[in-house]
C-alpha cells in the first residue's frame, strides 16, 4: 500500500527515433535520432575547434577531446539547465552512451592492432623493468591513497574494487597517446623513444588485465566465487582466443595481396567478429571493450590486410563517435563537486601520488640500467601520460558504483593534468643533441668537386607511387661510370603525420631509416614502393637505401635536411608540387609541398634540385641498355648554374644520354645591365674555367655538343629555348646570372622556387614536353642558418644511427 504522502514516480515516455517536422509540430529535439546528430556535431566542431588552439603547444588531441566533454557536462554549460536539458536531456543518454561505446568497441580495437605481441616478446629486459616498475610503485600508491580517500571523500564504498580501481588508474600508461607525443616530438626512433614504446606497450598488456580483475571484482554480487568465475572464464575467453582468431585471419590476409583491393567479406566478417568478441566478453561480466581490444592484437600486422581495415574503420569511429565517449565521460564529471580545502587538498594529493609513482619508478630503474639521467627523467615524464584508457577505467568505475562523482571527477582531473604536461616536460628535460659530427667531416656537399671519384650521395625525395618511375629513371641517368665510386642514392618517401592510428602504425615500421636493403630481415613484408627501389638497385651499380619522413607538414622540411646532413649527401632532389595531367597541363598536387620545397632551399645543407616530372622516361624505369635520352643543358653563368652543369657532365657519362649544353651571352648594351661585366665574386671567370672543361669534353666525347647563343632580350631567350625543346630534360640553375632576371622582371611567377628559367619553362604559356631539374648549389650562407638552427633547437628527427 502506497502512503498517501508519496508520490509514484513514472518514467518518461520512450522518444521517438524520428520527428514530423518542425511544420507539424515536432521538436527534432523530443526526438532520439535528429538530437544524436545535434550532439555529434556540437562535439566535433567543439572537439576540433579546441584541438586547433592547443595545436601550438604541441598537445595531443585526446586533451581537446577530455576538455570539450567537461565543457559540454555540468562543470561549464550544464550550469544552465535549460542547455542541459534541450541538448543533453537524461531521456537521451541511453543512446549518447550507446554510440559512444559502440565507437570505443572499435577504436580499441585498433589500439589492439597497435600492439604487436612479437615485439612484446622481444622486449629487453630493461624495458621490462621499467614498465614493471611503472606499474608496481604507482599501483601500490594508489592503493595507499584510496584508504585516505575511503576516509573522506568516498565513505561506503566497496573496499576490494575500489583499492584496485584506484592502484589500475595511477599505473596506467596511455599507448596510444603516448605513441602520438612521440610521434610530435621526434622521439620516436630515439632510444628514449624505443624505450617509452616497449615498456609502454608492456603497461598497456599489464594495465587490461589488472583492469579485467576489478571488473570481476566490482560485480554487484558480494559473492568471492562469482568474481573468481568472472577473471576465469575472461582467461579462458583469452586462450580460446588465441588458438582460433589468429588462423583464421590469416587466412584472409593469405588471400589480400599487395595492390588489390581487400575483398568486402572479409572486412565484414572482421568488424563481425569484433562485435561478437564484444558480446561475449559483456556476457561474461568483464565489458566489451575487453573483447575488442583481445581481437586487435591477435589480428595480424603484416600485410595490406590490417593496412585496409584500418583505412576502413578509423576516420569514421576516431572522427565521429570516440568523442562522444569523451562527451559521455564529461557530462558525468562535474568539478563543482569538489568544494572546500579537503577536497582540492586531495586532488593535489592524486597528482601528486601519480605522478611521483611513475616519474620515481621509472627513473629509479633506468638508471639502475645506466640510462643518463637527463633520458631516465623524460622516460618518467612519458610513462606518466594519461588518456583514453584511463578514462575508460573510470567511467567504468563510476557505472559500478565503485567511484563516486567526487572521486570520479578528482581522477578525471588528474588524467587531463597529467597528460597535458608530459609534452612540455619533455621538451624542458630532453633536446637530444643534434649528432653535428665535425663539419669538416661534411665535405661534399655539392655535386661540383676536385674528386670526381668519390661516391655521390643523393636524397631522392618522393610523395607518393606516382613519382617513382620518374625519380628511377633521373636516378639511373646520374650513376655515371663504372670508373667512380658507385652512387648511393636515399630514397625517403614524405608522409604526412595525422591523428589517424595507421600513422602511428606506420612510423613504427620505419625505425630502421636509410639501413640497406638487406637489413630488413627475411621475415618482413615491405611495400611495393621498397619493392620498386629494390628491384632497381638489383638492376643496376646503385646503393639505394628507403627511408620515410613522417611528420607534420609544418616540419616536414626539418626531417629532409636533417637527414640530408646525416647521411652526407650531395644533392637533395624534391618533387615539384605540381604533377602532369593528361592534357600534359601541370595540376597543383598539395599547395603544402610547395612551401616544403621553398623551406628546404633555405635550410638544405647541401645542394637541392627541384625535379618537374613530365614522364621522364615513361610510366616504368627503363634499363641502361634502353636508355636513350636528350638533355639539354641551359647555362646563363653563376653558381646554380654551375652545379647544373656539374650534375649534366656526370649525367653524360651514362652511354644513353647525349648532353646539349646551351651558353647564353647577354648583350651588354641592354638597358640598365652596362657595367654587369663587373664580376665582384668572380663568377665569370669560374664559368669560364669550366665551360673549358665542357669544351675539351666535347672534343673528346661524341655524347656532348656546346654551343653559345647571344640574345637581346626574354624574348629570344625563350626562342631558343624552344628551339632546342625536343629533349627528355632540361638542367637549369636556379638563380642564374642577375641579367637573366632583368629579362624577366615583368614576368610574374607563382613558383619563385623554380627561379626565373625554372618558372618560364613551366608556366602554362610556354608548353615543352620536357622534364625539368632546377639545381640550386650549396653556399656558405646555409651552413650559417644550420648551425644556428641548430644550437636553437637542439633536437634530432626520426632517424637511425647507421652512418650510411
Amino acid at each position: 500500500m502506497v502512503n498517501a504522502s508519496t508520490t509514484p514516480t513514472s518514467c518518461p515516455p520512450p522518444m521517438k527515433a524520428t520527428s514530423n517536422g518542425v511544420f507539424q509540430g515536432d521538436s527534432p529535439l523530443d526526438c532520439a535520432l535528429p538530437l544524436a546528430i545535434l550532439q555529434i556535431c556540437l562535439v566535433v566542431v567543439l572537439t576540433r575547434g579546441l584541438a586547433f588552439l592547443l595545436r601550438p603547444l604541441r598537445q595531443p588531441r585526446v586533451i581537446a577531446e577530455i576538455v570539450g566533454g567537461i565543457l559540454l557536462g555540468p562543470s561549464a554549460l550544464g550550469h544552465n539547465k535549460s542547455y542541459l536539458h534541450a541538448v543533453f536531456p537524461s531521456k537521451s543518454l541511453t543512446v549518447l552512451d550507446t554510440l559512444a561505446n559502440l565507437g570505443l568497441l572499435f577504436f580499441l580495437f585498433l589500439v589492439g592492432l597497435e600492439l604487436d605481441p612479437k615485439s612484446l616478446r622481444r622486449t629487453g629486459k630493461k624495458a621490462l623493468g621499467i614498465a614493471i616498475a611503472g606499474i608496481s610503485l604507482p599501483f601500490a600508491l594508489g592503493i595507499g591513497t584510496s584508504f585516505i580517500l575511503r576516509a573522506t571523500v568516498s565513505k561506503g564504498v566497496s573496499g576490494p574494487p575500489f583499492l584496485v580501481f584506484m592502484g589500475v588508474a595511477l599505473s596506467i600508461t596511455a599507448f596510444p597517446v603516448l605513441a602520438r607525443i612521440l610521434a610530435e616530438l621526434k622521439l620516436l626512433t630515439t632510444d628514449v623513444g624505443r624505450m617509452a614504446m616497449s615498456a609502454a606497450a608492456v603497461n598497456d598488456m599489464a594495465a587490461w588485465i589488472l583492469l579485467a580483475l576489478a571488473i570481476s571484482l566490482s560485480g554487484s554480487d558480494n559473492s568471492p566465487l562469482i568474481s573468481l568465475w568472472v577473471f576465469l572464464c575472461g582467461c579462458g575467453f583469452v586462450i580460446l582466443c588465441t588458438f582460433i582468431i589468429p588462423p583464421v585471419f590469416k587466412y584472409m590476409a593469405r588471400h589480400c595481396h599487395e595492390g588489390e583491393q581487400v575483398e568486402e567479406i572479409y572486412i565484414c566478417a572482421t568488424l563481425t567478429v569484433v562485435l561478437a568478441a564484444g558480446f561475449v566478453t559483456d556476457a561474461i561480466g568483464i565489458h566489451a571493450l575487453f573483447g575488442a581490444f583481445v581481437v586487435g592484437v591477435l589480428f595480424p600486422k603484416e600485410g595490406p590486410f590490417a593496412g585496409a581495415i584500418v583505412e576502413k574503420v578509423e576516420d569514421l569511429v576516431s572522427g565521429l563517435f570516440l568523442p562522444l565517449y569523451f562527451v559521455s565521460s564529461g557530462l558525468k564529471t562535474n568539478v563543482a563537486t569538489i568544494r572546500g580545502l579537503q577536497s582540492w587538498g586531495l586532488l593535489v594529493l592524486v597528482i601528486f601520488t601519480a605522478c611521483f609513482g611513475k616519474i620515481i619508478g621509472t627513473v629509479a630503474v633506468s638508471m639502475f640500467c645506466s640510462m643518463p639521467f637527463q633520458e631516465a627523467l623524460a622516460l618518467g615524464f612519458l610513462m606518466n601520460s594519461k588518456g583514453l584508457v584511463e578514462l575508460i577505467v573510470l567511467n567504468i568505475g563510476k557505472d559500478r558504483k565503485v567511484l563516486n562523482d567526487q572521486t570520479f571527477a578528482i581522477m578525471v582531473l588528474m588524467a587531463l593534468f597529467t597528460t597535458f604536461i608530459t609534452t612540455p616536460l619533455v621538451m624542458a628535460v630532453y633536446r637530444p643533441a643534434r649528432r653535428m659530427k665535425n663539419m669538416a667531416d661534411y665535405k661534399h656537399r655539392t655535386i661540383k668537386r676536385n674528386d670526381l671519384n668519390t661516391q655521390l650521395r643523393v636524397l631522392a625525395c618522393f610523395h607518393g607511387t606516382r613519382n617513382i618511375p620518374a625519380i628511377i629513371n633521373l636516378i639511373e641517368a646520374s650513376r655515371g661510370t663504372g670508373k667512380r665510386e658507385a652512387l648511393c642514392v636515399y630514397a625517403m618517401h614524405l608522409m604526412e603525420l595525422s591523428e589517424r592510428s595507421s600513422a602511428i602504425l606506420m612510423v613504427q615500421k620505419v625505425r630502421k631509416n636509410g639501413l640497406p636493403f638487406w637489413n630488413s630481415g627475411p621475415n618482413k613484408n615491405p611495400n611495393h614502393v621498397v619493392v620498386a627501389f629494390e628491384a632497381f638497385e638489383q638492376l643496376s651499380r646503385v646503393s639505394v637505401r628507403p627511408m620515410t619522413a613522417i611528420s607534420a607538414m609544418s616540419d616536414m622540411h626539418e626531417d629532409i635536411c636533417a637527414s640530408a646532413e646525416h647521411k652526407r649527401v650531395a644533392i637533395i632532389v624534391l618533387p615539384f608540387h605540381k604533377h602532369q595531367r593528361v592534357d600534359g597541363s601541370l595540376e597543383t598536387t598539395r599547395s603544402d609541398f610547395q612551401w616544403i620545397n621553398r623551406r628546404v632551399l633555405e635550410h638544405a645543407p647541401c645542394s637541392v634540385g627541384i625535379f618537374v616530372d613530365r614522364g621522364l622516361g615513361g610510366p616504368a624505369h627503363v634499363s641502361a641498355s634502353n636508355v636513350s635520352s636528350i638533355v639539354t643543358l641551359l647555362f646563363f653563368g653563376g653558381p646554380d648554374d654551375r652545379e647544373a652543369l656539374a650534375y649534366g657532365i656526370r649525367i653524360a657519362e651514362h652511354p644513353g644520354i647525349s648532353l646539349v649544353v646551351i651558353r647564353f651571352l647577354l648583350d651588354h648594351k641592354l638597358k640598365g645591365v652596362e657595367n654587369s661585366s663587373i664580376d665582384m665574386n668572380g663568377n665569370s671567370s669560374l664559368d669560364e674555367l669550366l665551360l673549358g672543361e665542357i669544351r675539351q669534353k666535347t672534343n673528346d666525347e661524341g655524347s656532348i655538343k656546346y654551343e653559345e647563343r647571344q640574345v637581346k632580350n626574354g624574348a629570344e631567350i625563350a626562342d631558343v629555348i624552344r628551339e632546342f625543346s625536343r629533349c627528355n630534360l632540361f638542367l637549369v640553375g636556379r638563380a642564374p646570372d642577375n641579367r637573366v632576371s632583368r629579362c624577366f622582371c615583368g614576368r610574374n611567377s607563382d613558383c619563385p622556387e623554380l627561379g626565373p628559367i625554372g618558372s618560364l619553362l613551366t608556366s602554362p604559356d610556354f608548353s615543352v614536353p620536357a622534364s625539368v631539374l632546377v639545381v640550386q648549389q650549396y653556399s656558405d650562407q646555409n651552413l650559417h642558418k644550420l648551425v644556428a638552427s641548430n644550437e636553437a633547437e637542439g633536437g634530432l628527427p626520426d632517424g637511425d644511427t647507421d652512418s650510411g
